[in-house]
């Protein structure tokens, strides 16, 4: 009887450690899942942010002249003419050209993440002929867009009126493999007078 005792005990200790060993394991398998989702994140970001920054050289592309230095869109860069209020439309020659509102700056009134025909930005290598792949893989899940604006650049004991100072704040966002991710970016940009 004693001995029978003994063998009750043994499969409860059996059973004790069997749980013990299974709730390990699912801890590491949630710690393996868990690394592999930040990994995948950390890459989407990384595409992300390189689609953004391709977007910011484009734009600085665009500005100088893009495809077609004697175009009507490189003109739009040699005075404030081509610049509107809540940003020209995709189709036009003007597309993604911001006037100063006063208040807000544009890029803050502009849905970035637009890419109809009615948005306000500029998808990548519109004007400058440009490629960058998008799909699959390790390639963003669409083109990246821009906006420009006029930012007049004032130094220390200069007048704060208006001046031509040929300086264009570009803000632009980038997608990751998936369009979730995303990356906004902003530089100014300063060319040299015409």
């Amino acid at each position: 009887m004693h001995w029978q005792r003994q063998r009750g005990v043994a499969l409860v200790v059996a059973l004790v450690v069997l749980t013990a060993v299974l709730a390990l394991a699912v801890v590491a398998a949630m710690a393996a899942v868990s690394g592999e989702r930040a990994a995948r994140y950390e890459r989407d970001h990384a595409i992300a942010l390189a689609a953004a920054e391709a977007a910011l050289y484009d734009a600085q592309r665009d500005i100088e002249g893009g495809a077609d230095p004697l175009s009507s869109r490189a003109s739009l860069f040699n005075g404030a003419a081509g610049f509107v209020e809540g940003c020209g439309r995709s189709a036009d020659a003007n597309a993604g050209l911001c006037a100063d509102t006063g208040l807000h700056p544009a890029w803050e009134l502009v849905d970035l993440t637009s890419d109809s025909d009615a948005a306000h930005t500029v998808p990548y290598g519109a004007f400058t002929g440009a490629a960058l792949p998008t799909g699959a893989g390790a390639l963003p899940c669409c083109l990246p867009r821009y906006v420009i604006e006029p930012v007049t650049i004032v130094h220390a004991g200069e007048s704060a009126g208006p001046a031509a100072s040929h300086a264009y704040r570009i803000t632009t966002i980038g997608y990751g493999a998936q369009r979730t991710t995303q990356v906004a970016l902003q530089a100014i940009y300063r060319r040299a007078a015409p």
